[in-house]
């Protein structure tokens, strides 16, 4: 059975109890490691889990987690920027503590996937679905912020100026200028959230080796049929 633990992420602020990160380890008899960063909205359940499940019957032990703000863990969800999310993945992989690790990020999570990676020294590898490499993605959300000051969900989700104080400090000219390790990138071809064409371009500018696939007739979330190909293609990859 796999594993849940609380994560305590020490902050800066005062006043307030330092908030708790639900996580769950699905335990493999190896030393291999794949941690999954989910998107802006979304949570470690669902496709995190058989994802999860697929990768122990691969040989890995795989890490899924929520974000603060998100599902299960602590914290107001207008508090998860990708400067916290970082945070938070950083203090997941410190808490089980292997020596290397694969990072696997889908939509939001892919650029938070990039940027980690950039900067540890332990990723020994990055997949990515659907990722977001340019700011331009989130442009509606930013005009409302800058004309209402938020953006608030159907689900009460809120965005705020912090989310795009944050992200504009971390501009994929950072990750293509120094990641160094093999990148995969998957993206369904009628995806009409993150454009394809930002796969492509990020691509050609990064300056390691990449591969990229197209999956024809996919949207931003994958088919049934398109996922299990999509993990066909992700383990082959990882070898």
């Amino acid at each position: 059975m796999p594993d849940r633990h609380r994560i305590r992420i020490e902050t800066a602020a005062t006043g307030r109890s330092p908030p708790e990160l639900a996580a769950v380890h699905h335990e493999a008899s190896s030393d291999d490691w794949l941690v999954f960063c989910h998107g802006l909205r979304s949570d470690k359940s669902g496709s995190y889990e058989r994802r999860s499940r697929r990768a122990v019957a691969a040989g890995y032990n795989a890490v899924r987690f929520d974000c603060r703000g998100c599902g299960e863990s602590d914290g107001e969800f207008v508090e998860s920027t990708l400067e916290a999310r970082l945070t938070d993945l950083h203090h997941v992989v410190d808490y089980f503590d292997p020596d290397s690790y694969t990072l696997f990020g889908s939509s939001f999570g892919g650029k938070v996937a990039f940027h980690a990676g950039a900067a540890d020294d332990r990723v020994d590898a990055i997949a990515t679905r659907a990722p977001v490499t340019t700011n331009e993605t989130f442009d509606e959300y930013r005009a409302t912020v800058e004309r209402e000051g938020e953006v608030t969900f159907d689900s009460g989700e809120r965005l705020d100026r912090r989310f795009f104080d944050h992200l504009d400090r971390y501009p994929f000219d950072d990750v293509a200028s120094t990641l160094s390790v093999p990148v995969a990138v998957f993206h369904g071809g009628d995806d009409g959230v993150v454009d394809p064409a930002d796969s492509f371009d990020a691509a050609q500018r990064l300056e390691t080796d990449v591969l990229l696939e197209r999956f024809a007739g996919e949207g931003h979330r994958f088919s049934q049929d398109g996922e299990d190909r999509l993990l066909e293609r992700l383990f082959g990859w990882l070898g």
